[in-house]
């Protein structure tokens, strides 16, 4: 089975910085994890795709965030990351990573999520 385990949510003032991660677990039989990215939904909001990032590192940024955060990953531990400065209040929201992820014997990929993390920017 595979889990996505999300961290680095919390509280910060505008201006600031948070770096969220995301670790794909269940290795045993994951084949190979294509595309992951973040969303985000803010109360009241819809749901917002944030960033991007394909197996080979290949990035796209939402336009509220761009030259703001950075998204990257470590294939060797199954784990991105979104390093996300100069918040603004405006990035008040929680946070969910998805993976699509092909496994051993299941035709795919098959996209899998996590449980979400809260990113609260104060003004």
């Amino acid at each position: 089975q595979v889990q996505l385990v999300e961290s680095g949510g919390g509280l910060v003032q505008a201006g600031g910085s948070l770096r969220l991660s995301c670790a794909v677990t269940g290795s045993g039989n994951i084949l190979r994890i294509n595309s992951m990215g973040w969303y985000r939904r803010a109360p009241g909001k819809q749901r917002e795709l944030v960033a991007t990032i394909t197996g080979g590192g290949g990035t796209n940024y939402a336009d509220s965030v761009k030259g703001r955060f950075t998204f990257s990953r470590d294939n060797a531990k199954n784990t991105v990351y979104l390093q996300m400065n100069s918040l603004k209040p405006e990035d008040t929201a929680v946070y969910y990573c998805y993976a699509n992820v092909i496994r051993v014997g299941v035709e795919g990929p098959i996209t899998n999520w996590g449980q979400g993390t809260q990113v609260t920017v104060s003004s």
